[in-house]
């Protein structure tokens, strides 16, 4: 799999998913959900689910969780994923350029920007 299966993948679930989605609640994500809904006091619950998922996924990108399973899975990272090119397209590896360059050390500008 690569970015196309994962761009295909996305815009299928996008629109499976519509406008509304049912969920089923257990009880302990009701209680949460309850507790939840009392101290923030929203106009309406649904307004704190979209926010669990934007903090989820926020969550994901931050601490690299999203990038391990895209990369399980589709072999491309979120960044990847966000320019439409894979890392070797934006390098020119994949088109041997990056044979003319030794190899790194993968940790020797692993903090570096």
């Amino acid at each position: 799999m690569g970015l196309d299966d994962l761009s295909a993948d996305i815009e299928d679930t996008y629109s499976d998913l519509g406008e509304e989605l049912a969920v089923d609640l257990d009880t302990e994500t009701r209680n949460e959900l309850a507790m939840l809904i009392n101290a923030y006091d929203p106009d309406d619950p649904d307004e704190l689910l979209r926010r669990a998922v934007h903090m989820l996924f926020q969550s994901a990108v931050e601490t690299g969780n999203l990038d391990f399973h895209l990369r399980s899975g589709y072999d491309v990272t979120y960044d990847e994923y966000l320019s439409g090119m894979t890392f070797d397209e934006m390098t020119g590896a994949a088109g041997g350029v990056s044979d003319q360059y030794p190899p790194q050390d993968d940790n020797a500008r692993r903090y570096q920007f």
